[in-house]
Formats: structure tokens, C-alpha cells, sequence
């Protein structure tokens, strides 16, 4: 079991930036991937970016690169979101997302932290 709890949403004016950050406790140790999903209402929860285990491999959506920056620090155990040139097709409720790989695959979620980017 892995348990994900982000932090660092809010309001933010376009343009703006914001970082968001998840700890993972529980089996880290079988963590292969973390990282970030996020919904819009009334859309389906999509991709935004992942880190590998090592921290050496990164994949962005096409809709953030150049502006979002993912990284993990093994030693916390957290992966951060930076969010730069913000925009407002960019609010959403952000979700951290861990894949383990522990007797077969296995996926787990955070509650959510809500990034409303508006004047």
C-alpha cells in the first residue's frame, strides 16, 4: 500500500505560477513511477506528467511542456509539480499518482488539491 497526500493548489492570476507537491508513504520502495493527473470538470482525468524511479526519465502532455516541471527527491519521498505561464485551461483538481510493481502492477491515487488560474 502506498498513501498520497498533495499540497501547494489554490488561486492563481494567468500567467502566474504555482508548485505543487506529494509525499508518499507506505511501500515506497515498490514505487517504478509517480506522478501527476488532473481533471476539469465535466472532462476525463488526463495525463500531465511522470517521473521514473531514478528520477532520469520524464513525460510530459503536449499541453504543458516548456511550462510544467516535474521532479522527485527519493530522499522526502515527494514529487513536485512546477507550474509556470500558467493558464486557465489549466484549472483542474490535480491528482498524485504512484505505480508499483509488487506481485503485478498496482496504482494508487491522492484525494486531489483543486489550481483555479483566473483574474
Amino acid at each position: 500500500q502506498v498513501q498520497l497526500v498533495e499540497s501547494g493548489g489554490g488561486l492563481v492570476q494567468p500567467g502566474g505560477s504555482l508548485r505543487l507537491s506529494c509525499a508518499a508513504s507506505g511501500s515506497i520502495v515498490s514505487i517504478v513511477v509517480l506522478g501527476w493527473y488532473r481533471q476539469a470538470p465535466g472532462k476525463q482525468r488526463e495525463l500531465v506528467a511522470t517521473i521514473s524511479a531514478g528520477g532520469s526519465r520524464t513525460n510530459y502532455a503536449d499541453s504543458v511542456k516548456g511550462r510544467f516541471t516535474v521532479s522527485r527527491d527519493n530522499a522526502q519521498n515527494t514529487v513536485d509539480l512546477q507550474m509556470n505561464s500558467l493558464k486557465p485551461e489549466d484549472t483542474a483538481v490535480y491528482y498524485c499518482h504512484a505505480m508499483t510493481m509488487s506481485s503485478g502492477a498496482h496504482f494508487y491515487w491522492g484525494q486531489g488539491t483543486q489550481v483555479t488560474v483566473s483574474k
